[in-house]
């Protein structure tokens, strides 16, 4: 047999004894309550148990029962088999071990994701909707209140759920599960883009799909196995290089800033209300942002992104959303709709514009998308204000029988500014011909 073949039988011995060490000893911090529960649950779910031996809990002598264990007074606490356990494991539970990330997690806008089913969104669930879209739908991001039956165990209309700002029986907002996945709760999982694009996806908030068409995106998926994410120490800069992902800007570390579990940390835009404010502490967010950025990026060009990204949520505001409220503020108030939401049709679009197609634009200036930012975002926004909200007005107005007011939105909202009097005096012939020139120039070519 030739030298390296023994080498490497030697080499291949030698791994598996280590591995069956190292089986045995992980196996000999099991709790005796784990090694009954796995008695049955090695059979019954087996899939279960299988996640978990390839778990870092595994590997710690953290098993079913350490996690599940409940006290006799907890709200969901249920008899099994002689052991007193409860089926949720919440962010309070986790915190016995993961103080800091719960803590975090739970001053998040994560955990507070519940409270937005508690606005307009919430009524078109409900109302427009229905129970059975809201319980498979909205609550399977956001959270569910989830209820207890009188044996303990959980009502079937608020669980299955793990959204992101569930409201636990004992108290406690969220699920640690909706990123880090059971039963292997995986770093490596929950670094993943894919891990977010569960919920922030589709027309109103389509972070997955403008990460996807960005440099960062493309990046991602050409060099992902370069990336070393299944590594415990992930530090943009040095771990890696190729590619951002939702994780690197939100909540990784960099050489200058741990992990955060507060995914608001590095936010100084409100980019999902109907007219985007600064954050608390946004200089302080900012400065975090950048930080992040600085990992890839020279100082020039993050300074230049966020002074365009800063103009174009400014320009969305000045040009768009505000004077959009205003007009349908104003219609209501002077008795041309009602003060019900989606009851006229007026409300339907002014919903979409700033829910839908602002929300678009904004994410897509944030995030490097720009397609999103102008053709699924403010030409979008245009299109609804120009062609849908102005002559909606118009014809409220009139069937209202207060053409007047209509005629008050033109003169302060369109003729009175600069930007929107295109719209009832034409294009400024002058400005067409600078920019047909510009064009001309810049593509030599003829513009028609």
């Amino acid at each position: 047999m030739k030298k390296s073949a023994v080498v490497s039988i030697l080499a291949m011995l030698t791994a598996l004894l280590f591995c069956g060490a190292f089986t045995a000893v992980a196996k000999d911090r099991i709790s005796k309550q784990t090694a009954e529960c796995l008695e049955c649950h090695s059979s019954t779910t087996t899939g279960i148990v299988k996640q978990w031996e390839k778990s870092a809990h595994w590997s710690s002598g953290v098993g079913c029962y350490e996690c599940h264990k409940a006290e006799k007074t907890d709200a969901d606490a249920m008899d099994h088999y002689g052991f007193t356990v409860a089926i949720i494991v919440s962010p309070r539970d986790c915190g016995q071990c993961h103080a800091k990330e719960t803590a975090e997690q739970e001053a998040s806008h994560h955990a507070k994701a519940g409270d937005i089913l508690n606005t307009k969104d919430g009524i078109l669930g409900q109302t427009v909707g229905g129970e059975p879209a809201v319980a498979v739908a909205c609550r399977q991001c956001h959270g569910s209140i989830v209820k207890v039956n009188a044996d303990g165990t959980l009502d079937t209309g608020t669980w299955p759920n793990t959204g992101i700002g569930r409201v636990n029986p004992d108290g406690s907002k969220g699920t640690c599960s909706a990123c880090h996945t059971r039963h292997r709760f995986s770093k490596e999982q929950a670094r993943q883009p894919e891990t977010c694009g569960k919920c922030h996806l589709g027309p109103d908030h389509p972070q997955k799909e403008v990460y996807e068409e960005s440099k960062h995106g493309i990046l991602y998926r050409a060099f992902k196995d370069d990336m070393n994410m299944d590594k415990s120490k992930w530090v943009s800069g040095e771990d890696y290089f190729d590619a951002a992902t939702c994780a690197t800007c939100h909540m990784s570390a960099t050489r200058n800033q741990g992990v955060t579990h507060d995914v608001g940390t590095r936010l100084s835009w409100d980019l999902r209300a109907p007219v985007s404010k600064r954050t608390a502490n946004s200089p302080e967010k900012l400065k975090a942002m950048k930080d992040v950025c600085s990992s890839c990026h020279a100082g020039p060009f993050v300074d230049g992104f966020y002074k365009q990204l800063d103009e174009f949520v400014e320009f969305y505001n000045n040009k768009f959303a505000i004077p959009a409220r205003e007009i349908r503020a104003l219609l209501i108030k002077e008795g041309v709709l009602t003060k019900a939401n989606f009851d006229d049709k007026i409300d339907w679009i002014y919903w979409e514009l700033w829910h839908h197609e602002g929300r678009r634009a904004r994410h897509g200036a944030a995030m490097s998308g720009p397609d999103y930012a102008w053709w699924h975002g403010i030409y979008e926004v245009a299109k609804h204000f120009y062609t849908e909200l102005l002559p909606e007005a118009k014809e409220a107005c009139e069937k209202a029988g207060k053409p007047e007011v209509y005629k008050q939105i033109i003169a302060k909202y369109i003729d009175g500014r600069k930007e929107h009097e295109w719209y009832t005096k034409g294009f400024d012939k002058k400005r067409i011909q600078e920019m047909k020139k510009y064009y001309q120039e810049r593509y030599q070519q003829k513009v028609d």
